[in-house]
């Protein structure tokens, strides 16, 4: 399911306009990446949870060619799925 299919289904169960199930799922993203971008962690219980990862830079190595490469300091948004969630996914 992509992101249009998404809006498709929240306007169809609630019987929404197109235009107010797009601002819908456009504000529930974004409410997310705001969140995550000031720091904070997004639980949604019985789904999971979002968060972001930072990384120290470090010098790697390209594989291709064997020169050394500086990379730099990194943040990387994490999910992890609730216990519910892995329960239905299992069909526990």
């Amino acid at each position: 399911m992509n992101k249009g299919e998404l809006i498709k289904a929240v306007g169809e169960k609630y019987n929404l306009d197109h235009e107010f199930a797009v601002e819908f799922v456009n504000s529930f993203f974004e409410s997310i990446k705001q969140a995550l971008v000031n720091g904070d962690r997004v639980e949604v219980r019985g789904f999971g949870s979002f968060a972001v990862k930072e990384y120290d830079g470090y010098t790697g190595r390209n594989p291709k060619t064997g020169i050394k490469v500086e990379v730099k300091p990194k943040k990387i948004p994490f999910f992890k799925t609730g216990r519910d969630f892995k329960n239905y996914l299992n069909r526990e």
